[in-house]
């Protein structure tokens, strides 16, 4: 059963989120501040963890699944769980389902806004695995699945909206759909053959790296109208520089002519750009006099 856990884990990448939950919990930080002057409470941080979790590990799954056949035919992914046949469909299904479960559990320990919400949000995150097969734009799709979570934090919190959540929803995707574009240069042989749909496979590698810098420039933009917008003070600020710091080092890891660093930029300098953020603006909300 342990080793069952560690290869399910593996397949989805748990580790990797990392990437959306601290933005989450901006969001519900934000929120009770905003709104109340006060905190999340515990009970409100553990289910949207789980709502996150689970979501996510859904999500990941499915996608597993939806993309079995490409996984088999790609050489750099033929060592995952379900064509190695470490893990079977059956069980993948299971799990699929059971995580979708436990993330509307969670929305409906949340508030009602939430539960009723949640099945649009898993129809969100499991259009994604079928995306590439028809737009070259499917890494903006992947970028909405994470760049909602900030706003569904809020609504998990209060059990409403403000638009200025919409800001940061938006400067999640672009970041998220910035690193997919670059994480996609190196298969850019393997859609063309496959038929599948992207970015670098449309524009070429150059030219994707120059739309993904132009996303997460506007990420900038974007979080530094979101400080301004709720006022916020100098941590935020300096949130928003380090994000654009790591940004800037990230892409001069990675190099038309040369991926070899690709995943150091893929998955260290992503992983520390949302650890930060949380910490500069989480920092910023401690300090805010609303």
């Amino acid at each position: 059963m342990a080793n069952r856990i560690r290869t399910v884990l593996e397949m989805i990448k748990f580790e990797h989120s990392v990437f959306a939950l601290p933005f989450a919990l901006t969001g519900a930080l934000l929120a009770a501040r905003a709104t109340t002057h006060g905190w999340p409470t515990l009970r409100q941080i553990a289910w949207i963890l789980a709502a996150m979790v689970a979501a996510r590990s859904a999500a990941m799954t499915m996608n597993r699944i939806a993309d079995l056949r490409y996984d088999r035919e790609n050489p750099r992914t033929q060592r995952r769980a379900l064509v190695t046949g470490a893990l079977s469909l059956p069980f993948a299904w299971s799990f699929t389902l059971i995580a979708a479960a436990l993330f509307l559990i969670a929305a409906w320990q949340l508030n009602r806004l939430a539960l009723e919400l949640a099945p649009i949000a898993l129809a969100i995150l499991f259009l994604y695995s079928y995306t590439k097969r028809f737009t070259t734009w499917s890494h903006l799709v992947l970028g909405s699945c994470l760049g909602i979570s900030p706003a569904a934090a809020w609504i998990a919190v209060t059990g409403s909206l403000d638009p200025r959540m919409l800001i940061l929803c938006a400067a999640v995707t672009l970041w998220v759909s910035g690193f997919d574009v670059l994480y996609a240069c190196q298969d850019v042989e393997f859609d063309r053959r496959a038929g599948l749909y992207s970015i670098p496979k449309r524009f070429g590698i150059a030219r994707a790296l120059w739309i993904a810098r132009i996303m997460h420039v506007l990420v900038v933009a974007l979080l530094t109208w979101l400080a301004a917008s709720f006022a916020l003070p100098w941590p935020a600020w300096a949130g928003v520089a380090a994000v654009g710091l790591l940004l800037g080092y990230e892409h001069s890891l990675v190099k038309s002519n040369d991926l070899s660093r690709l995943d150091a930029a893929f998955f260290t300098v992503n992983g520390y750009i949302s650890l930060l953020f949380l910490l500069f603006w989480g920092a910023a909300v401690a300090v805010w006099r609303v």
